[in-house]
């Protein structure tokens, strides 16, 4: 029953592949990926006009945070290996 089951899904792959392998070998799907490949800039050119330009609002969204240079200054200690001791 095993071996049964294992030839015929050695079948389906074998025939999974072969399909694959046909379409993709195929007249009509070469030709088209010729073509797409000779007229991309003009493909690319088409797409491109009707997009949108949108108006940038990021202005004045980042603020700079200044506590870093605050805690510089207070001059603590700073040891990695303080952490690790026990307290």
């Amino acid at each position: 029953m095993i071996k049964i089951f294992n030839i015929i899904m050695f079948l389906i792959i074998i025939i999974f592949i072969l399909s694959i392998y046909n379409y993709y070998s195929s007249n009509k799907n070469v030709d088209a990926k010729n073509y797409n490949r000779k007229n991309i800039d003009q493909i690319l050119k088409e797409k491109i006009t009707d997009l949108p330009v949108l108006k940038s609002d990021t202005d004045n969204v980042i603020e700079f945070n200044n506590s870093l240079n605050d805690n510089i200054q207070e001059n603590k200690k700073r040891s990695f290996w303080d952490l690790l001791k026990k307290q």
